[in-house]
């Protein structure tokens, strides 16, 4: 099959096929709720999606149909889920198969991807990490790790499953930073973290929001309890009462059994809420509720239960704005934003910037089995050149996919995507450009880049037609 690759704007490559039939995926799911969520955001990413509530009912389903992926829980009324993933690991090896549960154990983790699961992810987790699995699972990726397991001699850590499970920016340690706008924001973290207070975390996508979250719940004296984290983005309307307060058997179709929402699951804790004015009015109201009363009713119960839940919340849209508009209730968002944090971009912490190369570094070296030492000296130089306008998630998937590209010690500058050397955001002048060791180089790229368009390739270096010819001249460089 004949594939595509398209430099997609601050993130990594993805292959595109020229067969426009979306990838089909089936979830194994007995939580009819969860199941419905992440149908539902995985519909809108442009796969094609089907569920079974039963082991019994994917087997039969997995053999009439044909399938790119199989999401299965460990946990099955009828069924485990690592001997359904044994089961079409013999029957149907094309599939790739990612196991999840609530249940994480690494011993299960080790039988999970030893017996050729592509990977392992523990609930609670967010949609998109998910979503990050799936489209990381490059056919070739996936038969290397397994060959790579299979022959590995090494004693598996806990840090080693870690890094087959799904890696994420949320997953970071906190890095507190050198700058002053990452000191600033630190103090106020350790300030507020303490306290009971409700937090509203603003700031731009990407800027590692649930990570400043769990700071604060570190912080504080709930360190030992639950943190719980929700998109309320990917959760649908019609089952985010569900989702929140939980459901008892038998309250809607489809309810097989008692459900904990995630107030109940956070009991003790903090409750992340991620992109809160996502939320519809007639959520807010419920939620509204809930704060206030710490009172939940889980849907089709006739008893409250008491919670004691922090909460922290996150946007990167204005909430005063949606307040005026009347998007966002008022009285909600007096409730959440007893102390409001600004998160800053990476763009105003450029101190910082090597600190978080290093560990994303690190973390793509356990991820990809690879021991790349660090960024070589042209890169280093792009790297401090460039605005990171996606932020530390741009960030992050610039050095996983350059890790996973690069063969040598240091990452080389032509495994750089092209929006991070040819930034338009802060452009270099012809004296600056001509300066550059890798000057050479610089120009090949631009020339692929632009299919040997030299108008093309010199507006990308930022230089005149003229300065590109006398370049390609000087250099020797044959087309």
């Amino acid at each position: 099959m004949i594939t595509l690759k398209i430099a997609l704007p601050y993130t990594v490559y993805f292959y595109v096929s020229l067969n426009t039939m979306a990838q089909r995926i089936h979830i194994v799911e007995d939580d009819v709720a969860f199941g419905k969520m992440l149908t539902s955001f995985l519909e809108r990413k442009g796969y094609e999606i089907s569920i079974s509530l039963t082991g019994q009912s994917a087997r039969k389903t997995l053999s009439e149909n044909t399938f790119d992926f199989l999401i299965t829980d460990l946990k099955l009324p009828d069924d485990s889920g690592l001997d359904l993933l044994v089961h079409v690991k013999d029957n149907f090896p094309n599939i790739k198969v990612i196991l999840m549960t609530g249940y994480a154990e690494v011993d299960t983790a080790v039988k999970a991807i030893k017996k050729g699961a592509l990977d392992y992810i523990s609930k609670p987790f967010r949609p998109e990490e998910l979503l990050m699995v799936i489209e990381n699972a490059a056919p070739e990726d996936y038969n290397e790790r397994d060959g790579a397991l299979k022959n590995s001699n090494k004693t598996s850590t806990s840090k080693d499953l870690s890094s087959l499970g799904a890696n994420r920016l949320e997953n970071l340690t906190f890095v507190s930073g050198i700058s002053e706008s990452s000191k600033k924001f630190n103090e106020y973290l350790k300030l507020v973290g303490p306290t009971d207070m409700g937090v509203l975390i603003q700031g731009e996508s990407g800027t590692g929001k649930e990570v400043a979250a769990k700071a604060i719940h570190n912080y504080s004296n709930r360190k030992n309890q639950s943190f719980v984290a929700v998109d309320c983005g990917a959760i649908p309307n019609e089952i985010a009462a569900s989702e929140f307060f939980g459901h008892v058997k038998g309250s809607f179709t489809g309810a097989i059994n008692d459900k904990k929402g995630h107030f109940e699951a956070a009991d003790g804790g903090t409750l992340f809420l991620d992109e809160i004015g996502n939320l519809s009015y007639e959520n807010q109201i419920q939620l509204l509720r809930a704060l206030q009363e710490r009172r939940i009713k889980p849907v089709g119960s006739n008893s409250e239960i008491d919670v004691d839940v922090r909460i922290i919340t996150a946007t990167n849209e204005d909430l005063l704005k949606a307040v005026e508009e009347g998007k966002f209730r008022e009285d909600l968002y007096h409730r959440i934003n007893e102390f409001s944090v600004q998160i800053p971009s990476l763009h105003q912490r450029k101190e910082d910037l090597f600190l978080f190369t290093e560990y994303f570094l690190a973390e793509a070296n356990a991820s990809l089995g690879k021991n790349v030492a660090g960024l070589s000296r042209e890169v280093e130089q792009a790297f401090k050149n460039y605005a990171w306008p996606g932020n530390l998630r741009e960030l992050r998937n610039v050095i996983k996919r350059s890790v996973l590209l690069t063969t040598s010690n240091l990452i080389p500058l032509d495994v750089i995507p092209r929006e991070v050397l040819f930034s338009k955001t802060e452009p270099k002048n012809v004296q600056d450009f001509s300066k550059e060791s890798n000057e050479k180089q610089l120009i090949i790229n631009a020339l692929k880049e632009a299919e040997n368009n030299k108008t093309k390739a010199a507006k990308l270096l930022n230089i005149t037609r003229k300065t590109l010819y006398n370049k390609l001249e000087l250099y020797k460089i044959d087309l």
